[in-house]
Protein backbone atom coordinates (compact mmCIF):
# COMPACT_ATOMS: atom_id res chain seq x y z
CA UNK A 1 0.00 0.00 0.00
CA UNK A 2 1.51 3.72 -0.97
CA UNK A 3 2.36 5.69 2.17
CA UNK A 4 1.32 9.18 1.94
CA UNK A 5 4.53 10.30 0.97
CA UNK A 6 4.18 8.04 -1.92
CA UNK A 7 0.65 9.78 -2.53
CA UNK A 8 1.92 13.38 -2.27
CA UNK A 9 4.76 12.77 -4.83
CA UNK A 10 2.64 11.30 -7.08
CA UNK A 11 -0.38 12.88 -7.30
CA UNK A 12 0.19 16.27 -5.68
CA UNK A 13 -0.91 17.79 -2.30
CA UNK A 14 -4.54 18.50 -3.91
CA UNK A 15 -5.59 14.62 -4.27
CA UNK A 16 -4.35 14.26 -0.14
CA UNK A 17 -7.66 14.53 2.34
CA UNK A 18 -7.87 16.70 5.30
CA UNK A 19 -6.91 14.42 7.41
CA UNK A 20 -4.28 12.50 5.54
CA UNK A 21 -2.62 16.23 5.26
CA UNK A 22 -2.74 16.82 9.12
CA UNK A 23 -1.21 13.67 9.71
CA UNK A 24 1.81 13.80 7.40
CA UNK A 25 1.85 17.50 9.13
CA UNK A 26 1.69 15.79 12.91
CA UNK A 27 3.65 12.86 12.58
CA UNK A 28 5.68 12.53 9.37
CA UNK A 29 2.98 10.13 8.38
CA UNK A 30 3.79 7.64 11.41
CA UNK A 31 1.55 4.33 11.99
CA UNK A 32 -1.55 6.02 13.94
CA UNK A 33 -1.34 9.41 13.09
CA UNK A 34 -3.84 9.07 10.36
CA UNK A 35 -6.87 8.05 13.01
CA UNK A 36 -5.38 10.16 15.05
CA UNK A 37 -6.03 13.20 12.79
CA UNK A 38 -9.34 11.98 12.05
CA UNK A 39 -9.89 12.42 15.48
CA UNK A 40 -8.66 16.08 15.34
CA UNK A 41 -10.81 17.00 12.57
CA UNK A 42 -13.81 15.59 14.69
CA UNK A 43 -12.97 17.44 17.81
CA UNK A 44 -12.50 20.53 15.88
CA UNK A 45 -16.00 20.68 14.20
CA UNK A 46 -14.93 18.58 11.16
CA UNK A 47 -13.75 21.42 9.42
CA UNK A 48 -10.03 22.37 8.91
CA UNK A 49 -10.92 25.98 10.01
CA UNK A 50 -12.13 24.71 12.82
CA UNK A 51 -8.20 23.48 13.75
CA UNK A 52 -7.02 26.28 12.52
CA UNK A 53 -9.22 28.77 14.96
CA UNK A 54 -8.35 26.79 17.90
CA UNK A 55 -5.47 28.00 20.38
CA UNK A 56 -2.46 25.64 21.07
CA UNK A 57 -3.57 24.96 24.81
CA UNK A 58 -6.54 23.53 23.49
CA UNK A 59 -5.30 21.65 20.52
CA UNK A 60 -2.66 20.44 22.83
CA UNK A 61 -5.18 18.47 24.68
CA UNK A 62 -7.19 17.22 22.06
CA UNK A 63 -7.03 13.66 20.60
CA UNK A 64 -3.55 13.13 22.33
CA UNK A 65 -2.31 15.78 20.07
CA UNK A 66 0.30 16.69 22.42
CA UNK A 67 2.48 19.97 22.46
CA UNK A 68 5.04 19.21 19.56
CA UNK A 69 2.07 18.44 17.26
CA UNK A 70 0.10 20.98 18.02
CA UNK A 71 2.47 23.49 17.31
CA UNK A 72 3.22 22.65 14.23
CA UNK A 73 -0.64 22.96 13.66
CA UNK A 74 -0.86 26.42 15.36
CA UNK A 75 2.41 27.28 13.18
CA UNK A 76 0.82 25.86 9.42
CA UNK A 77 -2.55 27.82 10.54
CA UNK A 78 -0.73 31.36 10.81
CA UNK A 79 1.35 30.64 7.52
CA UNK A 80 -1.59 29.90 5.45
CA UNK A 81 -3.48 33.08 7.28
CA UNK A 82 -0.29 35.21 6.21
CA UNK A 83 0.17 33.83 2.97
CA UNK A 84 -3.39 34.77 2.11
CA UNK A 85 -2.82 37.97 3.83
CA UNK A 86 0.25 38.78 1.51
CA UNK A 87 -2.23 37.64 -2.19
CA UNK A 88 -4.92 40.38 -0.08
CA UNK A 89 -2.25 42.82 0.11
CA UNK A 90 -0.80 42.69 -2.98
CA UNK A 91 -4.10 42.57 -4.88
CA UNK A 92 -5.59 45.76 -2.67
CA UNK A 93 -3.02 48.34 -3.29
CA UNK A 94 -6.13 51.47 -3.07
CA UNK A 95 -9.08 51.61 -0.74
CA UNK A 96 -11.83 52.88 -3.07
CA UNK A 97 -14.30 51.24 -0.87
CA UNK A 98 -14.98 49.33 2.60
CA UNK A 99 -15.22 46.43 0.84
CA UNK A 100 -11.47 46.82 -0.63
CA UNK A 101 -10.90 46.82 3.67
CA UNK A 102 -12.70 44.09 4.11
CA UNK A 103 -10.92 41.68 1.40
CA UNK A 104 -7.62 42.86 2.37
CA UNK A 105 -8.02 42.28 6.25
CA UNK A 106 -10.60 39.33 6.45
CA UNK A 107 -8.00 36.48 5.89
CA UNK A 108 -5.64 37.92 8.65
CA UNK A 109 -8.72 38.11 11.15
CA UNK A 110 -11.73 36.60 10.52
CA UNK A 111 -10.78 33.13 11.97
CA UNK A 112 -8.58 34.01 15.34
CA UNK A 113 -9.77 33.16 18.23
CA UNK A 114 -8.67 36.49 19.94
CA UNK A 115 -8.95 40.36 19.34
CA UNK A 116 -6.63 41.99 16.84
CA UNK A 117 -7.12 45.93 16.14
CA UNK A 118 -5.42 47.05 13.01
CA UNK A 119 -4.82 50.43 11.77
CA UNK A 120 -4.43 51.16 7.45
CA UNK A 121 -2.13 54.12 7.06
CA UNK A 122 -3.43 55.73 3.70
CA UNK A 123 -2.03 58.77 1.66
CA UNK A 124 -4.18 61.65 0.33
CA UNK A 125 -4.89 59.48 -2.60
CA UNK A 126 -5.93 56.51 -1.02
CA UNK A 127 -2.94 54.73 -1.19
CA UNK A 128 -2.03 52.07 2.03
CA UNK A 129 1.12 53.38 3.32
CA UNK A 130 1.02 50.65 6.28
CA UNK A 131 -0.47 47.82 7.66
CA UNK A 132 0.45 47.75 11.53
CA UNK A 133 -1.77 45.50 14.29
CA UNK A 134 -1.50 48.45 17.62
CA UNK A 135 -3.28 45.71 19.94
CA UNK A 136 -3.93 42.24 20.52
CA UNK A 137 -5.93 41.16 23.28
CA UNK A 138 -8.06 38.18 24.75
CA UNK A 139 -11.81 36.37 23.62
CA UNK A 140 -13.67 39.69 24.19
CA UNK A 141 -12.02 42.83 24.29
CA UNK A 142 -8.10 44.38 23.04
CA UNK A 143 -7.00 47.86 24.69
CA UNK A 144 -5.68 50.54 22.21
CA UNK A 145 -3.49 53.50 23.13
CA UNK A 146 -4.71 56.22 20.51
CA UNK A 147 -1.69 58.01 21.01
CA UNK A 148 0.59 55.90 19.92
CA UNK A 149 -1.89 55.35 16.69
CA UNK A 150 -1.66 58.92 15.79
CA UNK A 151 2.23 58.81 16.74
CA UNK A 152 2.77 56.56 13.59
CA UNK A 153 0.44 58.65 11.61
CA UNK A 154 2.60 61.65 12.10
CA UNK A 155 5.65 59.15 11.20
CA UNK A 156 4.18 57.95 8.14
CA UNK A 157 2.83 61.67 6.80
CA UNK A 158 -0.58 59.43 6.31
CA UNK A 159 -3.25 61.80 6.20
CA UNK A 160 -5.98 59.14 6.50
CA UNK A 161 -6.54 56.05 8.58
CA UNK A 162 -8.83 53.09 8.84
CA UNK A 163 -9.00 51.20 12.19
CA UNK A 164 -10.23 47.50 11.73
CA UNK A 165 -10.61 44.64 14.63
CA UNK A 166 -12.12 41.24 14.89
CA UNK A 167 -15.28 39.75 17.12
CA UNK A 168 -14.24 36.12 18.02
CA UNK A 169 -18.31 36.00 19.18
CA UNK A 170 -19.11 35.68 15.69
CA UNK A 171 -21.21 39.33 16.32
CA UNK A 172 -19.96 42.27 14.31
CA UNK A 173 -22.21 44.58 16.16
CA UNK A 174 -20.18 47.40 18.16
CA UNK A 175 -19.56 47.06 21.58
CA UNK A 176 -19.73 50.01 23.85
CA UNK A 177 -16.05 50.30 24.24
CA UNK A 178 -15.55 49.61 20.57
CA UNK A 179 -17.79 53.24 20.06
CA UNK A 180 -15.38 54.66 22.46
CA UNK A 181 -12.33 54.04 21.00
CA UNK A 182 -13.44 55.34 17.84
CA UNK A 183 -14.74 58.42 19.36
CA UNK A 184 -11.41 58.70 20.66
CA UNK A 185 -9.50 58.47 17.63
CA UNK A 186 -11.82 60.52 15.60
CA UNK A 187 -10.70 63.32 18.22
CA UNK A 188 -6.75 62.75 18.23
CA UNK A 189 -6.73 62.75 14.91
CA UNK A 190 -8.44 65.57 13.97
CA UNK A 191 -5.95 67.26 15.78
CA UNK A 192 -3.55 66.77 13.56
CA UNK A 193 -5.86 67.03 10.63
CA UNK A 194 -6.18 63.25 10.00
CA UNK A 195 -9.31 61.74 9.05
CA UNK A 196 -10.17 58.78 9.90
CA UNK A 197 -12.10 57.29 7.11
CA UNK A 198 -14.19 54.27 8.72
CA UNK A 199 -14.10 51.44 11.91
CA UNK A 200 -14.74 48.15 10.54
CA UNK A 201 -15.32 45.08 12.57
CA UNK A 202 -15.32 41.79 10.91
CA UNK A 203 -16.33 38.46 12.49
CA UNK A 204 -16.45 35.41 10.67
CA UNK A 205 -19.66 35.81 8.87
CA UNK A 206 -20.11 39.28 9.01
CA UNK A 207 -18.97 43.03 9.33
CA UNK A 208 -19.65 46.64 10.40
CA UNK A 209 -18.93 49.55 9.05
CA UNK A 210 -19.26 52.61 11.47
CA UNK A 211 -19.22 54.81 8.63
CA UNK A 212 -21.97 53.08 6.53
CA UNK A 213 -24.43 53.20 9.64
CA UNK A 214 -23.90 57.07 9.78
CA UNK A 215 -21.73 56.39 13.53
CA UNK A 216 -18.61 58.45 12.27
Amino acid sequence: MASLHDLLQLRGAASLGDAEMLSLLMEDGAEGSLERAKDLLEACGGTLAGIGRSELARLRMTAGVGLKRASRLVAAAELGRRMVALESAEAVQQITSSEDVIRLMRPRLAELGHEECWVLYLSSSNRVVEQMRISQGGVQATVVDHRLLIKRALELLATQLILIHNHPSGSAQPSEPDKELTRRVVEAAALFDIRVVDHLILSRGDSYSFRAHGAL
